[in-house]
């Protein structure tokens, strides 16, 4: 029913968590980012920003011709509408997972991307951007851990897709510099995400899709080289 065009970044976690969550049938087709395989032009029809994750439902609500989708908070509340789970039906619930969705979404995300590149492949150490980025990134975690100490999900009482959007940026806390013993509260829903069977399940099958655990210098050279001139249509 649903095709989702995925690699095993934490953007492409988020989509498979909630696939998992939901019971939803879908097939992986693997995007191999670090091959250049988001250049494809199958792949850019469904996806312009030549980015992971995307998605095709061949059976949206209502019937009719596939949906296809980019952009990994609009697939997960395309797929909280569509089945009527993780984001609430009321006006106030809905729109407190809606905030904390594009907090993910404008925030941590971008900061945390960063925050991997200037610290994890960066030709050269620039002691200003680690700075800038390790220090922005230990504020998020901050505003989410001031969150999480009355509540047990970012949005609540109730597991969400505000949860499901964060948590995989969290999961490479060490990689990111950040100590979760620093967090108690995130530690705490963190831990408790990580248990849920639809979390374990979401990260086999990123297992069962790429084992290689470094990038190669012809993978930074595809990942980190494109510019409009060069990007391929």
């Amino acid at each position: 029913m649903i095709d989702l065009y995925y690699w095993t970044t934490p953007n492409g976690h988020k989509v498979t968590m909630f696939l998992e969550e939901a019971g939803l049938p879908y097939t992986i087709k693997p995007i191999n980012i670090s091959k250049g395989e988001q250049f494809q032009p199958d792949f850019l029809k469904i996806a312009p920003n030549n980015r992971i994750p995307a998605m095709v439902d061949h059976e949206p609500a209502g019937g009719g011709a596939p949906v296809s989708l980019f952009e990994s908070g609009a697939i997960l509340l395309y797929l909280a509408e569509k089945t009527g789970r993780f984001i609430p039906s009321d006006l106030r619930g809905r729109a407190e997972v809606l905030q904390w969705l594009f907090w993910q979404m404008g925030g941590l995300g971008p900061m945390a991307g960063q925050n991997h590149h200037f610290v994890q492949y960066a030709p050269e150490q620039i002691p200003y951007a680690v700075n800038r980025y390790v220090n922005e990134t230990n504020r998020l975690y901050g505003v989410l851990d001031r969150r999480l100490a009355d509540r047990p999900f970012v949005a609540g009482e109730a597991y969400s897709i505000a949860d499901m959007a964060s948590y995989p940026w969290i999961v490479p806390h060490e990689r990111q510099r950040q100590n979760l013993d620093e967090h108690p509260n995130l530690k705490r829903w963190f831990q408790a995400v990580a248990e849920r069977p639809a979390t374990k399940a979401a990260y086999a099958r990123a297992q069962e899709i790429n084992q290689q655990p470094t990038m190669s210098e012809d993978a930074k050279k595809v990942m980190f080289g494109q510019t409009a001139a060069n990007t391929k249509r």
